[in-house]
């Protein structure tokens, strides 16, 4: 099945496995995965509670495919949560042959509440590459302003800012008056019940800021960008709002539409 033509541009509703599948070998340049965590969450088809070695069986599928379409200087960024975080990454590394750049943390506040643990309120956000001296990183286009220009006014400063910690923070509320810009941490609001960005229909949406910023340090204009579980389609917006090709699979049809739906919304495109 692989090199069939598959339409970018497009959410199609297919595993992302069998999808993938259509796709050349090294034909893609940027993949971001949001997967399903296999904590029980009540999606609309998926049934996200499976044995840990029937969805880590499950994972290493995808991952390989996930490898297979990524060009050579091709980049790979996957959103995780604690409990297979660390197999994730073994997997990634140690038996796929992806090169860890980076492993940003997430952080938020209204964290998901959790019995007899501490409330979870962190995503693992792993930044993976094929080839270690060779892949994008626009640093230029995510700088963010420094202590040293908005606090000490030090000329030694880059006027460019710099590159953005590897700790995000999602606008903590109760902080905002300490957590400010001159921290050089990631300050961007939260998709909560009473967001304008809220889309309402998917209980798991990442944030637009979120995306957009591993799209452009990630990617080019006019390259292609791949979600293999498109979701609530943040992906594909923040993709299709930076100019960028972009390709999503979906296995329900009712989050197949309401993607399409937001991307129809989305006029213009640079590619």
């Amino acid at each position: 099945m692989q090199g069939r033509t598959m339409n970018w541009n497009d959410v199609h509703l297919q595993d992302c496995i069998d999808g993938m599948k259509h796709l050349e070998s090294g034909s893609v340049d940027l993949v971001f995965a949001d997967p399903p965590f296999n904590i029980g969450y009540a999606y609309d088809v998926y049934q996200d509670k499976r044995s840990d070695d029937e969805y880590l069986h499950w994972s290493k599928g995808w991952l390989s495919e996930v490898r297979r379409i990524l060009k050579p200087n091709g980049t790979f960024w996957l959103a995780i949560g604690d409990e297979k975080a660390a197999e994730l990454k073994v997997c990634c590394t140690h038996e796929l042959g992806f090169i860890c750049r980076s492993w940003v943390i997430w952080y938020y506040t209204f964290g998901v509440y959790c019995k007899r643990k501490f409330t979870r309120s962190h995503v693992h956000l792993f930044h993976f590459v094929k080839d270690a001296k060779d892949f994008t990183f626009n640093d230029d286009a995510v700088r963010v302003a420094s202590a040293r220009q908005l606090k000490y006014n030090d000329k030694r400063a880059n006027p460019k800012g710099r590159v953005p910690d590897d700790t995000w923070v999602l606008l903590p509320m109760e902080l905002e008056n300490e957590l400010t810009a001159d921290k050089d941490t990631w300050l961007v609001p939260r998709v909560c019940g009473t967001y304008k960005e809220r889309e309402g229909w998917h209980g798991c949406q990442m944030p637009e800021a979120v995306l957009e910023r591993i799209i452009l340090v990630s990617s080019n204009a006019g390259e292609k960008v791949l979600d293999p579980f498109t979701g609530s389609g943040t992906t594909l917006a923040a993709a299709k709002k930076n100019g960028r090709q972009y390709l999503g699979f979906e296995i329900s049809e009712e989050y197949r539409q309401q993607s399409r739906k937001r991307l129809e919304q989305i006029n213009e495109t640079l590619f």
